[in-house]
């Protein structure tokens, strides 16, 4: 199971004002900005629910395919993901919608970063009848 991840960017504050907003749907914050003299002076910062586990800094930024997948407990949760992500600048990589060919139930969204990253809401919840 993985604890947490951290990878680099290349603007801080785009990329801190572009993940605020996408992932507020997701009940998930900003919790943690590493002190300058506890980081070597690099830009570091923490999101998570109760405890940060998604981590990006401003230094070695990340290149090439990098996909992260924030699971959703609702359908409207990753819609709202996707209009917050669009909104802070992100761009389309996926409306969000059914994907049937990764499982019946799979609703997601795609949307790509100010780095280029492919970055998704999910929610895995069978459909209210």
């Amino acid at each position: 199971m993985i604890d947490h991840l951290t990878f680099g960017v290349s603007d801080f504050g785009k990329s801190t004002a572009f993940y605020d907003a996408a992932l507020a749907p997701l009940g998930l914050k900003r919790l943690f900005d590493v002190p300058p003299e506890h980081s070597g002076g690099v830009a570091c910062t923490g999101y998570g629910d109760v405890r940060p586990f998604f981590w990006i800094a401003e230094q070695d930024a990340t290149r090439g395919k990098l996909h992260i997948a924030f699971q959703s407990g609702t359908r409207g949760a990753v819609d709202a993901f996707y209009a917050a992500a669009i909104a802070a600048g992100g761009a389309d990589n996926g409306a969000p919608g059914p994907r049937a060919h990764y499982h019946p139930d799979y609703y997601g969204a795609f949307v790509l970063d100010p780095d280029g990253h492919n970055i998704e809401a999910v929610c895995h919840a069978v459909p209210a009848a």
